[in-house]
Protein backbone atom coordinates (compact mmCIF):
# COMPACT_ATOMS: atom_id res chain seq x y z
CA UNK A 1 0.00 0.00 0.00
CA UNK A 2 1.31 3.80 -1.36
CA UNK A 3 1.90 5.88 1.96
CA UNK A 4 -0.16 8.78 2.40
CA UNK A 5 1.59 11.73 1.71
CA UNK A 6 0.73 15.48 3.14
CA UNK A 7 1.28 18.11 1.71
CA UNK A 8 0.79 21.90 3.50
CA UNK A 9 -1.30 24.75 1.42
CA UNK A 10 -3.02 27.59 1.85
CA UNK A 11 -6.42 29.21 -0.44
CA UNK A 12 -5.37 30.78 -3.30
CA UNK A 13 -8.94 33.12 -4.07
CA UNK A 14 -8.09 34.75 -7.43
CA UNK A 15 -6.75 32.36 -10.89
CA UNK A 16 -5.32 33.84 -13.37
CA UNK A 17 -1.67 33.96 -15.09
CA UNK A 18 -1.15 37.60 -12.92
CA UNK A 19 -2.36 36.14 -9.67
CA UNK A 20 0.24 32.52 -10.60
CA UNK A 21 2.90 35.09 -10.74
CA UNK A 22 2.51 36.89 -7.76
CA UNK A 23 2.44 33.67 -6.10
CA UNK A 24 5.33 32.31 -7.22
CA UNK A 25 7.23 36.02 -6.16
CA UNK A 26 5.89 34.92 -2.24
CA UNK A 27 8.30 31.55 -2.60
CA UNK A 28 5.42 29.45 -3.31
CA UNK A 29 3.59 26.98 -6.51
CA UNK A 30 0.44 27.88 -7.58
CA UNK A 31 -1.49 24.77 -7.88
CA UNK A 32 -5.31 23.68 -8.79
CA UNK A 33 -7.56 20.63 -7.54
CA UNK A 34 -10.65 19.43 -9.33
CA UNK A 35 -12.40 16.11 -9.86
CA UNK A 36 -14.83 14.46 -7.63
CA UNK A 37 -17.80 16.50 -9.29
CA UNK A 38 -17.07 19.46 -7.11
CA UNK A 39 -15.83 22.81 -8.87
CA UNK A 40 -11.97 23.59 -8.75
CA UNK A 41 -10.41 25.02 -6.05
CA UNK A 42 -7.15 27.33 -6.34
CA UNK A 43 -3.92 26.87 -3.84
CA UNK A 44 -0.70 27.89 -3.34
CA UNK A 45 1.95 25.47 -1.72
CA UNK A 46 5.64 25.99 -0.19
CA UNK A 47 8.02 25.84 -2.81
CA UNK A 48 10.84 24.50 -1.17
CA UNK A 49 8.28 21.46 0.80
CA UNK A 50 7.07 20.17 -3.22
CA UNK A 51 10.52 20.10 -4.88
CA UNK A 52 11.68 17.90 -2.25
CA UNK A 53 8.51 15.71 -2.57
CA UNK A 54 9.00 15.74 -6.15
CA UNK A 55 12.98 15.14 -6.10
CA UNK A 56 12.20 11.64 -3.75
CA UNK A 57 10.09 10.24 -7.01
CA UNK A 58 6.86 8.60 -7.91
CA UNK A 59 5.62 11.90 -7.61
CA UNK A 60 2.57 11.04 -9.90
CA UNK A 61 1.88 7.65 -8.66
CA UNK A 62 1.65 8.68 -4.96
CA UNK A 63 -1.66 9.40 -3.05
CA UNK A 64 -1.16 13.06 -1.29
CA UNK A 65 -3.12 14.55 1.50
CA UNK A 66 -3.45 18.87 0.94
CA UNK A 67 -3.97 20.56 4.09
CA UNK A 68 -5.71 23.50 3.61
CA UNK A 69 -6.04 25.56 6.44
CA UNK A 70 -6.74 22.43 8.41
CA UNK A 71 -9.01 20.78 5.62
CA UNK A 72 -7.69 17.94 4.62
CA UNK A 73 -8.13 16.69 1.02
CA UNK A 74 -6.93 13.15 -0.61
CA UNK A 75 -5.56 13.79 -3.77
CA UNK A 76 -3.18 12.39 -6.96
CA UNK A 77 -1.21 14.16 -8.94
CA UNK A 78 -1.82 14.58 -12.27
CA UNK A 79 0.54 17.23 -13.90
CA UNK A 80 3.43 18.88 -12.89
CA UNK A 81 4.56 22.02 -15.04
CA UNK A 82 8.60 22.90 -14.72
CA UNK A 83 10.55 26.13 -15.88
CA UNK A 84 12.33 24.99 -19.15
CA UNK A 85 15.27 26.55 -17.53
CA UNK A 86 15.60 26.16 -14.46
CA UNK A 87 13.68 22.79 -14.23
CA UNK A 88 11.55 22.96 -11.11
CA UNK A 89 7.87 22.86 -11.10
CA UNK A 90 5.85 26.07 -11.55
CA UNK A 91 2.24 24.62 -11.63
CA UNK A 92 0.72 21.66 -10.12
CA UNK A 93 -2.60 19.80 -11.17
CA UNK A 94 -4.40 17.53 -8.26
CA UNK A 95 -7.31 15.26 -8.93
CA UNK A 96 -9.81 14.34 -5.74
CA UNK A 97 -9.49 11.16 -4.90
CA UNK A 98 -12.36 8.91 -2.59
CA UNK A 99 -11.35 6.62 -0.30
CA UNK A 100 -13.03 3.34 -1.74
CA UNK A 101 -12.49 5.04 -5.54
CA UNK A 102 -10.70 3.63 -8.10
CA UNK A 103 -8.07 5.40 -9.99
CA UNK A 104 -5.96 5.51 -12.90
CA UNK A 105 -2.36 5.35 -12.62
CA UNK A 106 1.10 4.89 -13.91
CA UNK A 107 3.16 2.23 -11.81
CA UNK A 108 6.77 2.24 -12.72
CA UNK A 109 8.72 -1.59 -13.89
CA UNK A 110 11.85 -2.53 -12.37
CA UNK A 111 13.81 -6.09 -13.49
CA UNK A 112 15.27 -8.33 -10.53
CA UNK A 113 18.19 -10.77 -11.23
CA UNK A 114 19.99 -9.59 -14.33
CA UNK A 115 23.06 -11.58 -13.40
CA UNK A 116 21.15 -14.93 -14.17
CA UNK A 117 19.93 -14.42 -17.24
CA UNK A 118 22.15 -16.55 -19.37
CA UNK A 119 21.43 -14.22 -22.56
CA UNK A 120 22.19 -10.75 -20.59
CA UNK A 121 25.89 -13.07 -19.38
CA UNK A 122 26.45 -13.90 -23.28
CA UNK A 123 26.50 -9.90 -24.35
CA UNK A 124 22.58 -9.72 -24.85
CA UNK A 125 20.90 -6.32 -24.00
CA UNK A 126 17.67 -5.37 -21.92
CA UNK A 127 15.65 -3.01 -24.35
CA UNK A 128 13.19 -1.85 -21.85
CA UNK A 129 9.34 -1.02 -24.28
CA UNK A 130 7.54 -0.19 -21.30
CA UNK A 131 8.76 1.80 -18.06
CA UNK A 132 5.45 1.69 -16.43
CA UNK A 133 2.19 0.23 -17.08
CA UNK A 134 -1.14 2.19 -16.42
CA UNK A 135 -3.36 0.46 -14.06
CA UNK A 136 -6.43 0.63 -12.37
CA UNK A 137 -6.70 -0.05 -8.56
CA UNK A 138 -7.95 1.54 -5.22
CA UNK A 139 -6.33 4.97 -4.15
CA UNK A 140 -5.44 3.47 -0.83
CA UNK A 141 -3.39 0.38 -2.99
CA UNK A 142 -1.41 2.00 -5.41
CA UNK A 143 1.56 -0.70 -6.00
CA UNK A 144 5.11 0.83 -5.37
CA UNK A 145 6.37 -1.08 -8.78
CA UNK A 146 5.96 -3.61 -10.65
CA UNK A 147 9.10 -6.59 -10.66
CA UNK A 148 9.79 -8.49 -13.47
CA UNK A 149 12.15 -12.14 -12.82
CA UNK A 150 15.12 -12.41 -15.99
CA UNK A 151 16.40 -15.32 -13.98
CA UNK A 152 16.73 -18.15 -17.15
CA UNK A 153 16.08 -15.60 -19.99
CA UNK A 154 17.87 -16.16 -23.54
CA UNK A 155 18.85 -13.59 -25.93
CA UNK A 156 15.35 -13.03 -28.30
CA UNK A 157 12.97 -13.50 -25.32
CA UNK A 158 10.37 -11.37 -24.48
CA UNK A 159 8.66 -10.65 -20.88
CA UNK A 160 5.22 -9.96 -21.21
CA UNK A 161 3.02 -8.52 -18.79
CA UNK A 162 1.64 -11.80 -17.67
CA UNK A 163 4.63 -12.58 -15.82
CA UNK A 164 3.87 -10.63 -13.06
CA UNK A 165 0.90 -11.41 -10.38
CA UNK A 166 -1.35 -7.98 -10.12
CA UNK A 167 -2.76 -7.59 -6.33
CA UNK A 168 -5.82 -7.78 -6.04
CA UNK A 169 -8.18 -5.33 -7.35
CA UNK A 170 -5.13 -3.79 -9.87
CA UNK A 171 -5.66 -4.53 -13.60
CA UNK A 172 -4.02 -2.99 -16.48
CA UNK A 173 -5.83 -0.58 -18.71
CA UNK A 174 -4.95 -3.06 -21.82
CA UNK A 175 -6.78 -6.19 -21.52
CA UNK A 176 -7.06 -7.25 -24.48
CA UNK A 177 -3.78 -8.81 -24.84
CA UNK A 178 -0.56 -9.99 -23.25
CA UNK A 179 1.60 -6.60 -24.02
CA UNK A 180 5.32 -6.82 -24.35
CA UNK A 181 7.01 -5.09 -21.09
CA UNK A 182 10.75 -5.73 -22.13
CA UNK A 183 13.25 -8.28 -24.59
CA UNK A 184 16.30 -9.50 -24.46
CA UNK A 185 18.20 -8.39 -27.76
CA UNK A 186 21.22 -9.61 -29.29
CA UNK A 187 24.32 -7.84 -29.23
CA UNK A 188 25.20 -5.46 -31.73
CA UNK A 189 27.39 -6.38 -35.12
CA UNK A 190 28.71 -3.61 -35.67
CA UNK A 191 31.89 -4.24 -34.86
CA UNK A 192 32.00 -6.96 -37.07
CA UNK A 193 30.38 -4.98 -40.23
CA UNK A 194 33.33 -2.18 -39.44
CA UNK A 195 35.83 -4.81 -39.81
CA UNK A 196 35.05 -5.89 -43.17
CA UNK A 197 35.80 -3.00 -45.14
CA UNK A 198 39.12 -2.55 -43.23
CA UNK A 199 40.32 -6.18 -44.48
CA UNK A 200 39.65 -5.56 -48.20
CA UNK A 201 41.15 -2.04 -47.95
CA UNK A 202 44.97 -3.68 -48.16
CA UNK A 203 43.71 -5.52 -51.40
CA UNK A 204 42.39 -2.32 -52.87
CA UNK A 205 45.42 -0.24 -52.01
CA UNK A 206 47.26 -2.52 -53.94
CA UNK A 207 45.78 -3.08 -56.77
CA UNK A 208 45.52 0.77 -57.17
CA UNK A 209 49.19 0.96 -56.59
CA UNK A 210 49.37 -1.58 -59.26
CA UNK A 211 47.13 0.26 -61.65
CA UNK A 212 49.45 3.39 -61.15
CA UNK A 213 52.88 1.97 -61.39
CA UNK A 214 51.26 0.46 -64.88
CA UNK A 215 50.25 3.35 -65.95
CA UNK A 216 53.89 5.21 -65.28
CA UNK A 217 55.95 3.04 -67.21
CA UNK A 218 54.70 3.01 -70.54
CA UNK A 219 55.07 7.26 -70.12
CA UNK A 220 58.82 6.73 -68.66
CA UNK A 221 59.20 4.45 -71.92
CA UNK A 222 58.18 6.65 -74.10
CA UNK A 223 59.42 9.45 -72.54
CA UNK A 224 63.26 8.17 -72.61
CA UNK A 225 62.90 7.57 -76.39
CA UNK A 226 61.21 10.96 -77.04
CA UNK A 227 63.80 12.09 -75.15
CA UNK A 228 66.81 13.65 -77.76
CA UNK A 229 70.60 13.03 -77.48
CA UNK A 230 72.45 15.83 -75.88
CA UNK A 231 73.98 17.86 -78.94
CA UNK A 232 71.53 16.75 -81.33
CA UNK A 233 70.55 13.46 -82.71
CA UNK A 234 72.58 11.46 -83.90
CA UNK A 235 72.72 10.29 -87.62
CA UNK A 236 71.88 6.82 -88.59
CA UNK A 237 74.61 4.41 -89.22
CA UNK A 238 75.55 3.96 -93.53
CA UNK A 239 73.74 7.89 -94.06
CA UNK A 240 75.30 10.39 -96.06
CA UNK A 241 76.91 13.02 -94.28
CA UNK A 242 75.70 16.31 -94.65
CA UNK A 243 76.69 18.69 -97.31
CA UNK A 244 79.08 21.04 -96.32
CA UNK A 245 77.86 24.78 -97.54
CA UNK A 246 79.95 26.02 -100.80
CA UNK A 247 82.62 28.62 -100.15
CA UNK A 248 81.93 31.94 -100.81
CA UNK A 249 83.31 33.69 -103.88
Amino acid sequence: MADMIELKATARPRAGKGAARAVRREGKIPAVIYGDKKDPETIAIDENELWKTVTKGKFLSSVFQIDIGGRKLRVLPRDVQLDPVKDRPVHVDFQRVAADGMIRVKVPVKFINELLSPGLKRGGVLNVVRHDVEVICPAEAIPPAFEFNLEGLEIGKSIHISAVTMPPNVRPTIINRDFTVATIAGASAKGEVEATPAAGAAPAAAAAGDAKAAAAAPAAKGGAAAAPAKGGAAPAKGAAPAAKPAAKK
